[in-house]
């Protein structure tokens, strides 16, 4: 028996010595850190037979915890705050012998990377699906080894966008008056199929070869930086793909909920702030998956939470990211969210997340974002949140006929609601993004209610976000993702139309075009839509005022849902306007030489910048 022992262990001895460490992840750390604390999660076969040894100045080897799956150790660091950057070796040992080894690298931070600002209202962002923009390298359409091609023909199926064609858009983008850009995911997704759409990620530190991989992830922050834009990811710590390489070879059974007899989730987002919630309905919410093809990760799970907090510092040293959008805000643990974004702004003060709470209460939003006090004495640091009550409001407020209860007072009256978040000027505003109909259709394709719509959330408080194409009128016949999320006219070799050159567009759409433009580029520098405060008063008459003011400047906004022109008399806003004698109208470039009253054409915003 001592002999067949012997025997077993040296063929597993032999075994691991013939493979090579499968994945080291993160596959590299960073000198300076805040945080001291390192987790690297070692894959490879029969793994936790090994012993594991470092010596390198500042680098203490903590722990290394062995779990359910021979093929995983987690091998805890602690940094010195003045570990120097450079290369070590960390040696896996069986009874003294050497196994395998794995040359770890401390990289140099760069100087200003603690300090870096994030997304913020001075900004205006860009929200682009990549398989859909601009496909700007036909060679990474079709790759081998990765399990979806080309079908452009299919709505779910991948059209060959990619990081090369936004690259070569940025100046377009430039020149419309974006400040930063949200991609939604690039990470890799080998799924068999409806990859395109980026949330079922199969490699949570690769960008999808298809899309150009981390390299052209890389050139595409250099090349923003160059024109003094922000790079924001789109990341998801709720779920996975199912066909992500650890679903057959998972460290443990707890690492995914309810599996591999999955359960559907029951969507009740409501229960993580319900005080008579049961906990079955919490269990069904939170473990539950999204869908079949994206299993429910346990965030739980220790190993796994240090997994994903880790991986988000990582994307944002790797690549340098102002902003992170996490998906699916409310289905993950909530208190793993409250330690993640606490970690991640005590490593970046100055940084921005911003979450998908897709409610249209205004209370169950505003529980997420830090600053906020809960009865249940639960809090979260995520600095910004999407604001899907004004989108809604917007929407229907333009949208409906007016009455008491409908149309512009439906705006006002979500604004009015502002009381209930922590900092309403940093919530994220957007007429639509990539799971709703456009904003375009959403007014019934009324192209002076869409100019009035943007107006108004580019210069209301918060951070403004708007959808490709939402400056050419797209739009679509069928409801569905792979609908809204059209190609963008002029991003394939052949289109017919294109929307960079502006050939074959519309006359309404060219106008549009130079109207997102205008308003844009007036308000990178409108420091009083960046910081002023905003007063607005009861509609009236199929019109709706607001002013955002500082103590020494002033612009005042006006919506008029009117088919016909409106003037208005301005002494009822003697309390924001006093002082001001003219301005100077944004969209038109009419100088007003007296604004004792205004006049608004039919149908249309007007942005006057008060002058005294």
């Amino acid at each position: 028996m001592k002999k067949l022992l012997t025997l077993f262990i040296i063929l597993l001895t032999l075994n691991i010595a013939a493979q090579e460490l499968e994945r080291v992840e993160p596959p590299n750390w960073w000198a300076g850190m805040k945080s001291p604390d390192l987790q690297l999660m070692v894959h490879g076969t029969d793994i936790s037979l090994a012993d594991v040894s470092i010596s390198y100045p500042g680098v203490e080897l903590v722990s290394v915890t062995k779990v359910e799956n021979p093929k995983y150790l987690f091998v805890d660091l602690k940094l010195d705050e003045a570990v120097l950057p450079g290369k070590f070796d960390i040696h896996f040992k069986v009874k003294n012998k050497e196994v395998a080894t794995y040359t770890y690298e401390l990289l140099q931070r760069s100087a200003n990377s603690a300090e870096r600002v994030g997304f913020n209202s001075s900004d205006v962002i860009c929200l682009i699906t990549p398989d859909r923009f601009v496909n700007g390298d036909t060679g990474n359409d079709e790759l081998e080894g990765m399990k979806e091609g080309l079908d452009r023909t299919y709505n779910y199926g991948r059209h060959g966008g990619d990081l090369r064609g936004i690259i070569n858009s940025l100046d377009y983008l430039q020149n419309l008056g974006y400040t930063a850009v949200w991609l939604n995911p690039v990470l890799e997704n080998d799924m068999s199929e409806a990859s395109y759409h980026g949330y079922a990620c199969t490699d949570f530190y690769k960008a999808d070869a298809r899309y150009g991989g981390n390299s052209e992830y890389l050139e595409l922050k250099k090349e923003l930086d160059k024109r003094g834009m922000k790079l924001i990811m789109d990341l998801i710590f709720n779920h996975c793909g199912s066909e992500h390489w650890w679903m057959n070879d998972m460290p443990m059974k707890d690492w995914i909920n309810n599996y591999p007899d999955y359960k559907i989730t029951n969507h009740r987002r409501t229960v993580n702030q319900d005080p008579h919630a049961s906990k079955s309905d919490i269990d069904a919410m939170v473990n539950g998956w999204f869908v079949p093809s994206m299993p429910d990760m346990n965030q739980r799970n220790p190993f796994m939470a240090k997994y994903l907090i880790q991986n988000s510092i990582w994307w944002i040293e790797y690549v340098g990211l102002e902003g992170i959008r996490q998906d699916t805000w409310p289905y993950p643990d909530k208190n793993m969210m409250s330690v993640w974004t606490k970690e991640l702004l005590e490593e970046y003060p100055n940084f921005n997340v911003v979450g998908e709470e897709w409610s249209m209460n205004p209370a169950i939003v505003s529980y997420w974002q830090k600053g906020k006090y809960n009865s249940d004495g639960y809090k979260n640091y995520a600095p910004s949140m999407m604001d899907f009550p004004l989108q809604s409001a917007v929407a229907q407020g333009l949208r409906n006929e007016e009455n008491w209860d409908n149309g512009l007072i439906q705006i006002y009256e979500a604004i009015s609601n502002d009381f209930q978040y922590p900092d309403a000027n940093k919530l994220t505003i957007f007429p639509d993004n990539h799971d709703m109909s456009r904003f375009f259709v959403q007014v019934g394709e009324d192209v002076d209610l869409l100019k009035m719509g943007v107006a108004f959330f580019l210069t209301t408080r918060g951070i403004p976000q708007i959808y490709y194409g939402t400056e050419i009128l797209m739009r679509h016949d069928g409801s569905e993702h792979g609908d809204i999320r059209a190609d963008f006219p002029g991003g394939w070799e052949g289109d017919k139309v294109n929307a960079f050159t502006g050939e074959g567009l519309s006359i309404e759409a060219k106008d549009m075009q130079n109207y997102v433009a205008k308003i844009q580029n007036w308000r990178k520098t409108a420091t009083t839509i960046h910081k002023g405060k905003l007063m607005h008063f009861v509609p009236d008459e199929g019109t709706y005022t607001y002013f955002r003011y500082t103590d020494d400047a002033a612009v005042m906004v006006v919506l008029n849902k009117n088919t016909e022109a409106k003037t208005l008399k301005t002494d009822r806003f003697k309390e924001v306007i006093s002082g001001y004698k003219s301005g100077k109208e944004i969209i038109s470039g009419t100088e007003l030489s007296d604004i004792s009253e205004v006049t608004i054409p039919a149908k249309s915003a007007i942005i006057v910048q008060l002058e005294r």
